[in-house]
Formats: structure tokens, sequence, C-alpha cells
């Protein structure tokens, strides 16, 4: 059963600017820290309702404190075929349901968590919800059939083929149209569009794409 609530994810990443990414947490969101995704939130000033990984990151005070507190922990082995985002993913889609998803923390620090964050995105028991990496400055999320990208005209839009070439790409709303063209991992074709308006629309006919969204923001 699916859950109409939506589900944010916090992980260890960096995050250029907590007012922003403030912005993207909502009153009524499930709240999931993985691992040292707690130390973003606690930036914030919010609680989890879940944490889990393998708790590397955490002092066993605060490993009591969150349990008194009445917080889920959700303890792994450190040594594992999934990372913590993984589980967390099969967490809130699989046993919780949730339909939304946001992921705070997922870009920055190093590389290889970064790449394996994004290609999780193409995991396929996602297909039919709507996740998102997103800190509030950037997101990232994939384009399986067509999608409506919401933001402010100059913001940049890159659309990355994931896996393979993406056929049939049709835009509207981007200063460079694309008319049911073919994009192919090894080109660079539609990295930094430009949107006119506050909405633009992507849509392909095979493929996996992934969409980076970045908004203009001043620091």
């Amino acid at each position: 059963m699916l859950n109409q609530k939506r589900a944010v994810i916090f992980l260890n990443g960096k995050i250029p600017d907590f007012s922003a990414a403030m912005k993207v947490v909502k009153p009524a969101d499930w709240l999931v820290a993985v691992d040292g995704g707690l130390k973003n939130m606690q930036r914030l000033g919010l609680q989890p309702d879940v944490v889990i990984g393998d708790m590397d990151s955490l002092s066993p005070e605060e490993f009591l404190k969150l349990a008194s507190n009445g917080v889920r922990l959700i303890r792994y082995p450190s040594e594992k075929d999934e990372t913590d985002f993984e589980l967390a993913l099969h967490l809130a889609v699989e046993k919780e349901g949730y339909q939304t998803i946001r992921v705070l923390g997922a870009f920055g620090g190093r590389l290889d968590q970064t790449l394996a964050n994004i290609a999780l995105l193409a995991l396929p028991f996602l297909e039919n919800r709507d996740v998102r990496l997103d800190d509030g400055y950037e997101e990232a999320f994939v384009i399986r059939a067509r999608t409506v990208i919401e933001g402010k005209p100059g913001d940049t839009l890159s659309l990355i083929p994931m896996f393979g070439a993406v056929h049939g790409v049709v835009t509207h709303g981007l200063k460079y149209p694309l008319r049911g063209e073919s994009l192919w991992p090894e080109r660079t074709r539609g990295i930094s569009n430009v949107m006119l308006n506050h909405r633009a629309s992507v849509q392909i006919e095979q493929g996996l794409l992934l969409c980076v969204h970045i908004r203009q923001m001043s620091f």
C-alpha cells in the first residue's frame, strides 16, 4: 500500500546551504537519518524518526540518547553487500510504502559514494516512485517516461543518459530544444541546458535519463 506522506532521508554528504536545504523538508515528513547523516539533520534542528545503518558514526552516548527519545534504531553489520543508503531506500519503499522520497546530503565528499547514490535512483523498485536527491540547490532524479520540472527562468538543466543511449528525447521550455533525438552516455549533448520559464518538460521513448536541475541561488 502506498504511503501518501513523504519520506526524507539524510545522508552524510555535503550540504552547501542549510537554509536552502530546510526548504526541502515539510512538517509532516517521515525523517530517516542514514548513520552519519544524523549530523546533517541535527544541524537543521530536526530529530529523526528512524536511524539506519551500521552506526559507526554514532558514539555510545548518542545511540543511548536516541533510544531514550523513542527513535527507531535499525542496526546492520558494517560488512554487507549494500550501502546504508540502499538499505534506507528499501525500508522507505518496500516496508513503509512511501511514494515520494527526498534525499539530502547525497552529493559531495567521496566521489565513489556520490556516484553510487546517483546510480541507486535506477533501482527497479523505485520505478513508480518520485525519488529525488535534493539539497535545496541541486536536485537529481531519473526520467523513465515523462516528467515536468518546476524552477525558475535561467535555472540549469542537464540531461545525462544512464547505462546506455536514451532515444526519443523531447523537451519543452528549454533554451536548446530536443525533438525526438538520442542522447549518448559518452557525449555531452544534454549538459547545461537552460529553463526559459517556471516549468519545463522532458519525455523519452527508451532508456533511463538522469536529470540534474541546478537552481539559481546566491551564497
